[in-house]
């Protein structure tokens, strides 16, 4: 693995880079570590002292101070809810959504964290936790499975794409209890766990007595295409993204050979770690920044530049992305298409250009804050715009025509037509590939584009680096 993309430190805090999974995915839950987060075992952060003109933040005014009316209106709020609410409400947890409600004031992506959430931001960063191995997605007031994980206690159960789960425990899921519900679905490894399950086009109701254990989720997968072209799938950015990367990626490449080129798939990433994109980004280029942060403290201000070392030699590239790539994956993909190392090919991406970063409070509790805006190589902010492809594609699905067979379709059909005489033995010239790009095109039409693209850029490579 190489050096860390920059000299610069982080600090005592850490920085993401990720969107919350609900905007990512509207109405989702996943076990399956849905975006990236941070480990927050740092101390507290030093920040500046707020009654210091000399030590504050470039920018800000010494008259800007708290206004006496506004305290005043606050407590006058704060007693009435007390008094007043049509339930009682403790004081501990009236001053936690004051607290929640002025972080979520500023901006969807900065929070208030205790240590419940702190321990589902390790969770998520890790990419481990303890329960079934299925991701989760809410459909009018129930849970319904979008897919189990390999190897995992749901695999092995029998559960598949599509399934709802009707009980937990024996209790009906419904709109009301639903949270609480998928809260149940995780737990201490060894714990059991009884659901009831119904398969997608059936009305049988499964009943499944499972145990949870620990989970691990990989965010790489890397795959063979067809012979010289390379598949990799990043479905988030956490701790270990880069490191998996190089190692899956290498081994495909010692066992095949130099490739053509590769399609990165970063299609439905909501983020994660600033590190780890940028680890990613170094993966693919020799030199060149790749990304730059800039906030109000000092310690916002960072810039991040590649090493030598590109792990495909210069092999062309395809980025496929769509509404769902964001933060991090918005990161790779502006580093690779402002570098002009890879075409950007599919949709619009999300916009989320800012970072943020865990400021530990205490040991269970911290403030997740937006920090910095990034900018790509070119100086570029894609808050709220996004990155525009290089190759737009629609979100398409392509279905095989309808028509009979072909009689005659080539020299070959004809009766009594002359030998190829230089024909290998066992070769069927009706295997021109259009099949398996058929096959392709109809499981995922933006994939099949990409490839027959990155096809045609392989071609124009000069000769003497192909593979």
């Amino acid at each position: 693995m190489r050096p860390s993309p920059s000299s610069q430190t982080i600090g005592m805090a850490v920085l993401l880079l990720a969107v919350p999974f609900l905007l990512a995915a509207p109405d989702a839950r996943a076990q399956s570590a849905p975006a990236a987060a941070a480990s927050v075992a740092a101390p507290p952060v030093d920040l500046p002292a707020t009654n210091s003109s000399a030590d504050a933040p470039a920018g800000a005014s010494s008259t800007d101070q708290v206004d006496l009316d506004d305290i005043r209106n606050f407590s006058r709020v704060y007693e009435v809810v007390r008094q007043a609410y049509v339930e009682k409400v403790d004081n501990k947890t009236l001053m936690k959504a004051a607290i929640t409600g002025m972080l979520s004031g500023l901006d969807p992506h900065s929070e208030y964290l205790d240590k419940d959430g702190l321990a589902q931001l390790s969770e998520d960063t890790t990419g481990e936790y303890s329960g079934l191995g299925i991701e989760v997605l809410q459909v009018d007031g129930g849970l319904r499975i979008v897919s189990p994980i390999d190897d995992t206690p749901a695999a092995r159960a029998g559960i598949k794409p599509g399934d709802s789960i009707v009980k937990i425990n024996g209790a009906l899921i419904d709109a009301q209890n639903v949270d609480e519900m998928f809260k149940q679905l995780r737990g201490k490894p060894g714990s059991k766990i009884d659901l009831t399950i119904v398969h997608q086009n059936s009305d049988k109701l499964i009943d499944l007595h499972l145990v949870r254990q620990n989970i691990s989720i990989s965010s790489v997968k890397v795959r063979e295409l067809e012979p010289g072209y390379v598949y990799v799938r990043i479905s988030q950015f956490q701790d270990d993204t880069a490191g998996d990367l190089e190692q899956k990626l290498g081994q495909l490449i010692a066992k095949n050979g130099p490739p053509k080129g590769a399609v990165l798939d970063l299609r439905n990433n909501p983020g994660g770690l600033l590190t780890a994109a940028v680890g990613v980004s170094d993966d693919f280029l020799d030199a060149g920044t790749i990304v730059t942060t800039r906030g109000r403290l000092q310690d916002a201000n960072m810039s991040f530049n590649a090493h030598p070392g590109d792990q495909l030699g210069g092999a062309p590239m395809i980025v496929l992305t769509n509404n769902g790539t964001a933060s991090a994956a918005e990161i790779v993909s502006g580093a690779l298409k402002d570098n002009r190392r890879a075409l950007v090919m599919g949709q619009r991406t999300f916009g989320k250009g800012v970072v943020q970063t865990v400021l530990p409070l205490d040991a269970e509790h911290a403030v997740k804050i937006t920090t910095a805006r990034y900018y790509t190589p070119n100086g570029t902010s894609i808050q709220a715009e996004g990155i525009k492809p290089d190759i737009a594609l629609a979100d398409l699905t392509v279905n095989p025509s309808d028509r009979g067979p072909v009689l005659i379709s080539s020299e070959a059909d004809l009766p009594n037509h002359l030998a190829n005489e230089k024909a290998q033995a066992g070769t069927d010239i009706n295997d021109d590939g259009s099949a398996a790009d058929a096959k392709l095109a109809t499981s995922d039409y933006a994939l099949s584009q990409a490839l027959n693209v990155l096809k045609g850029m392989a071609l124009r490579r000069p000769a003497a680096v192909r593979r």
